[in-house]
Parts: structure tokens; C-alpha cells; sequence
């Protein structure tokens, strides 16, 4: 028997990273495939039996597992976060949350069978929607820049926020079960609010001052954790999640302390435990429970659906944006790891505390998360598509580095109306591109950060043009996963051209080489520096790629090329493509074609109004 618990332990394990793994490969969210795994599991050919395996270990297990999974949440949200996004993203996580709720929480009263107190908890869990179902739906989707910004930091936000909701709610239902309802409901609250603010400041002071070594940072910041979740429920029985919530909302907005390792460690022991937990939480489905909902199910679908778009239209009211966009912003809300994982944990506590058909919250709640992700992984892109509010492709431009001949191509295809993104761990360097209007992300762009923060919804390509060669060299190998290699590119710099082959790369680790093999960041930046600028033409029938070359002679660089399909393509040195009429070319023209070329007569007529150039 402990052989066969052993087995079905890491199979659990082994599946779950499996499914993880081939989200990523497939670009989805990863909760499809691990509830599909736990289902095939459980219900329906009874692999695995959770209340029998785990016994009266189930419910600790599944508690202390959300806990994580919330304190991780909760690291993420900070409030300048909240204010630096707009006031569209600042009112759908705070007021617009809060009206969702009441709106949900109305309506699932009315067409359910769900008591009121029911039907606010059910409606609380429900607000959540979650970057690991947003986020791989929005690279499926594609949609405009401003779609894109609002719905990822919506979900980034709301999960920490809606969390705490839920929980307060879950209190609140539960003292009201124990008899003086107000008075038990403020001594968990007090009790959960005061230990997670205790902790947290505990956790600081001992970062801030150094008391555990780096490498053991994080261990301790999980003890903590833990500590404090079962402190506060010895002392106030189900505050810890709050208490936990509160601890990680408080170090996420403490100054002076370097949480990004950290969230890093949380980050990759969530995913773990999500992996096992939600297999293990959908193989205790009732797949009849589910079905038996019948219409009152249907119905609390539709009201979750219904909903969305009344928040979103009283948020979004003279936010700039149109219908179109609303109606985008509306559709796409799936709910994920949060709603899952707590109603779950929330069924079975209140199933243990008497309250009768506690299970229907837990499959009313999959029911929404599995219509919404489904219906809206199919339908999203095609709605997006034909609203006129999603990209044909990922035309955006992701640029390492922050330097004068970097923000100058940024500006370049800003002007060409090119989604550009300027990264760099300069602070001096991003102020210089956000001077020029460029949207920027300030960090390393292989950093853990990086991967929670950096938005690559619209990207395409990535050009890797700092003075750091190593730098450059491992952003392609990271973005060549998330893209693909023949989308990724650097720019020499001077260094390698050394030909003892200290520093030259093995082929294993080459990438595209941006504009020629002989043009290096350096050569560049320095044609700029002397006056040099970067020139758009568009080739006609009456002005082709010989009339160019005439026109500037040998010294252009060649960059980049439009072709009539209005697809990017950067030029390098194996480039081979057929410049005809309706190309549009982007070089820059060093400083002495640009003189010679203003000497010549005829030079307005002939560069500008035959060349059709725009200088940028």
C-alpha cells in the first residue's frame, strides 16, 4: 500500500509538471490541461481517490497550499502599481471589483438556488481573474496595445486584491455560523490583519538587516509563512489566510527591501504546488454534481458574463477608449488558479462545519472557470479580429538596450506605427527613452522580474542592441523560446570582431546579426553622434531600389524593410529580399550622403516628393 501511495504520489507530481510544460509549449493557460488531467484522473476512470489517499491530511494539505499560493499573490501587488496603470486599471481592481461582486452576487441569488450569504461568497470568488489564464490568452488574442496594458495588469492586480475579498467574506460566514456573528468576525479579521502585519514587519527587519545569509532567505521567508498562517489560526481558527494575504501585501510595499528573489522562490514552489493541487482538487469533481446544476448552472454563467460588461462600460466611461475596445476588455475575464483553489479549500471546510451543499460552490465556480476559458480561448481572437481590435500578427518590436541608435529605430518605427519596447537596466538610459515618448521597461530583461512584469503581448521580434554582448547573447536565447529563433536578433559590438576567438560565440549560441556582418553598435552610434540620421523611403514604380541607391549613394545603412504586406523584416547579412515597388526601407544615412545629398539640385524635388521620404 505505501508503494502504491509512493507511485500515485509522483504520478500526480510528474502530470502536473507535464501539464505546465505543455501549456507553455502550446501557449495556453495551464489550468485546461491540469484540470483535464485531474478529471480523467478522478471521476472518470478513478485513478486516484484524494479523500482516500490523503485522508484527514486532505484538508491541511489543500489549506496550507492555497496559503502559499495567496502569500505569493499577494507579493505582487503594489499599490504604485495600482496608480502608475491608469484609472481604467486603478477602478476595474478596486470599485469595479466591488461592484462585480454585488452584481454577481445579485444575480446568482436570484437564478440559483444559492442562500444570500452563499451567493456573495460564490460571487467574491468569481471577481478573480489571474494572470496565468490572462496572459496566454492575450498572446493568442493580440490585442491593440491599450487592450493588451489594461487586461494584464487587471489580472496581476486582482489577484491579490480579490483574494482578500473572498477571504473576508469566508470569515464573515463563518463566524455568522458560530453565534455572535460581528463580534467573531472582528476578533479573525483583528487577528488575521495583526499577525500578517506582524509578520511582515518581523520578515523586513530581518531582511533589511541582514540576520539570515541570502541563500537562506527564502526558506525563511517560507517558515514564516507558515508560522504565521498556523499561528493565526491556533489563536482565531480560519484567519490564516487573511493573516497570510496581509503579510504578503505588507513586504510587497515596504521600501528598502529586495523582495524580487524571494517572489522568485514563490513563483516557481506556486507552480509546484498548483501543479499537484489542482489535480488532486478536480479528481474530487463530481462530474454528476456539475451536470445536475442544470439551468440554474447555465444561468450563473450568464450572470457572470453579463456582468463583466456593466463594469466595464461604468470604469471605462470617458476613459478615451471606444466601443470596441470596451466590448474586448468585456469578453476577456477568464478565471483561473485563485477561484479554483479557494472554493475548493472552502467547500470542504464548510462541509466539515455542517453547512449543507457546501459542494455546490466548488462546482459552480469550475463550471464558470471551465466556460470561461474554453469559450474564450476559442472566440476571443476571432471577436477581436473582427471588432478591428487585434493585430493580423505580433508586429511588435521588444529592443535590449537604451542607446542613442537604439531610441532612434524606436522612434523610427513609432512613427511607422511599430509597437516598440525599450529595455534596459540603466535608469539614466530609460529617462533618455522615455523622453522620447518610447515605451520603456526598466530592469534586466532575463531577470525573474522580467518574467512577471514584462509585457510581450504584440511582440514579434527582439533586436538585442546593447554594449553588453553577453547581455544581448542570452535575451535571444530566452526570447528565441517565447518567440522564435528566426525572430531574434543582435547587433555586433566591436569586440567580437576579434579574430583569435577569445570572445567569438560557438554556433550554438549565434543569433541573426543585425545589418551586415561588419556594422556594430559602436560604428552606429557614432554615425549618429556625427549627424548621421535614420531616413524612411517607400519604393515606387517611378523610383525603384537603383534610383535609391543613386540617390544616397554607398554609404546608407540599411535597417530595416516594410514589405507591402506591411510585415518587418530586419536586414542582415544573409538577408535576400526582392525590394520592389512597395517596399518602404528604413537607413541611416550618414552625414556626409546628407550634405551631398543637400547640394544637389533638385534635391526637395526628387528625395521627398518622388521618394516619398519622411525624415524621422
Amino acid at each position: 500500500m505505501e508503494h502504491s501511495i509512493g507511485i500515485i504520489l509522483a504520478l500526480i507530481l510528474v502530470l502536473g509538471v507535464s501539464a505546465q510544460w505543455l501549456a507553455w509549449w502550446l501557449k495556453l493557460p495551464s489550468i485546461l490541461f491540469l484540470l483535464g488531467l485531474g478529471i480523467l484522473l478522478g471521476p472518470v476512470f478513478s485513478v486516484i481517490n484524494p479523500d482516500q489517499l490523503f485522508g484527514e491530511l486532505l484538508f491541511p494539505f489543500v489549506s496550507l497550499g492555497v496559503a502559499i499560493v495567496l502569500f505569493e499573490g499577494a507579493l505582487t501587488l503594489r499599490f504604485s502599481d495600482i496608480r502608475e496603470h491608469g484609472r481604467v486599471v486603478s477602478g476595474l481592481v478596486s470599485w469595479g471589483a466591488i461592484l462585480n461582486w454585488g452584481l454577481i452576487s445579485l444575480g446568482c441569488w436570484w437564478v440559483s438556488d444559492l442562500s444570500p450569504v452563499f451567493a456573495c461568497l460564490f460571487g467574491a470568488l468569481v471577481v478573480v481573474t489571474g494572470p496565468t489564464v490572462v496572459t496566454p490568452l492575450l498572446r493568442i488574442v493580440r490585442p491593440t496595445p491599450a487592450v493588451s496594458n489594461i487586461l494584464t495588469w487587471e489580472g496581476i492586480l486582482i489577484d491579490p486584491i480579490g483574494a482578500l475579498l473572498v477571504v473576508l467574506v469566508y470569515e464573515f460566514i463563518v463566524s455568522n455560523a458560530q453565534g455572535h456573528s460581528l463580534l467573531l468576525f472582528g476578533r479573525d479579521v483583528l487577528t488575521g490583519l495583526s499577525l500578517g502585519a506582524v509578520g511582515a514587519l518581523l520578515m523586513a527587519a530581518t531582511l533589511k538587516r541582514f540576520w539570515v545569509p541570502e541563500y537562506l532567505q527564502n526558506v525563511v521567508t517560507l517558515g514564516a509563512v507558515v508560522a504565521v498562517f498556523s499561528l493565526s489560526n491556533h489563536f482565531a481558527e480560519e484567519s490564516g489566510l487573511l493573516a497570510v494575504t496581509v503579510m504578503g501585501i505588507w513586504l510587497a510595499n515596504t521600501r528598502g527591501i529586495d523582495i524580487d528573489e524571494i517572489l522568485s522562490f514563490k513563483e516557481s514552489l506556486s507552480i509546484l504546488i498548483i501543479s499537484v493541487l489542482f489535480i488532486v482538487l478536480a479528481a474530487r469533481l463530481d462530474i454528476a454534481q456539475i451536470t445536475a446544476l442544470g439551468w440554474s448552472g447555465v444561468g450563473v454563467v450568464v450572470v457572470v458574463l453579463l456582468a463583466r460588461p456593466v463594469v466595464v462600460w461604468c470604469v471605462c466611461a470617458f476613459s478615451g477608449l471606444n466601443w470596441r475596445e470596451k466590448l474586448v476588455i468585456s469578453w476577456i475575464a477568464p478565471r483561473g488558479i485563485v477561484a479554483a483553489a479557494v472554493s475548493s479549500l472552502f467547500a470542504i471546510r464548510l462541509g466539515e462545519l455542517g453547512f449543507g451543499k457546501a459542494d455546490i460552490i466548488s462546482a459552480l465556480t469550475f463550471l464558470v472557470i471551465i466556460t470561461t476559458v474554453l469559450l474564450q480561448s476559442i472566440s476571443a481572437r476571432p471577436i477581436a479580429r473582427a471588432l478591428g481590435v487585434a493585430e493580423e500578427s505580433a508586429k511588435g518590436v521588444l529592443i535590449i538596450g537604451s542607446n542613442t541608435f537604439s531610441r532612434a529605430v524606436g522612434n523610427a518605427l513609432n512613427d511607422l506605427e511599430y509597437r516598440v519596447k525599450i529595455v534596459d537596466s540603466s535608469w539614466t538610459s530609460i529617462q533618455a527613452a522615455r523622453m522620447d515618448g518610447l515605451d520603456t521597461y526598466y530592469g534586466n530583461p532575463v531577470s525573474a522580474h522580467a518574467d512577471r512584469y514584462l509585457d510581450l503581448v504584440g511582440i514579434g521580434s527582439v533586436f538585442a542592441m546593447s554594449h553588453r554582448p553577453a547581455l544581448n547573447t542570452l535575451a535571444c536565447l530566452k526570447f528565441a523560446g517565447e518567440l522564435s529563433k528566426q525572430q531574434v536578433f543582435t547587433l555586433r559590438n566591436a569586440e567580437e570582431n576579434d579574430d583569435s576567438g577569445l570572445t567569438k560565440l560557438t554556433r550554438t549560441y549565434r543569433t541573426n546579426r543585425l545589418f551586415g556582418a561588419d556594422i556594430t553598435s559602436q560604428k552606429l552610434n557614432s554615425m549618429i553622434g556625427q549627424g548621421g540620421e535614420i531616413k524612411v523611403t517607400t519604393l515606387t514604380e517611378s523610383f525603384g531600389l537603383e534610383d535609391y541607391k543613386a540617390l544616397y549613394g554607398k554609404g546608407p545603412v540599411l535597417l530595416l524593410g516594410i514589405d507591402p504586406k506591411k510585415q518587418l523584416h530586419a536586414f542582415t547579412a544573409e538577408s535576400d529580399h526582392n525590394l520592389a515597388a512597395g517596399w518602404t526601407l528604413v537607413a541611416l544615412v550618414p552625414k556626409a550622403a546628407l550634405d551631398k545629398l543637400a547640394k544637389s539640385n533638385g534635391e526637395n524635388e526628387k528625395g521627398e516628393a518622388a521618394a516619398g521620404e519622411v525624415v524621422t
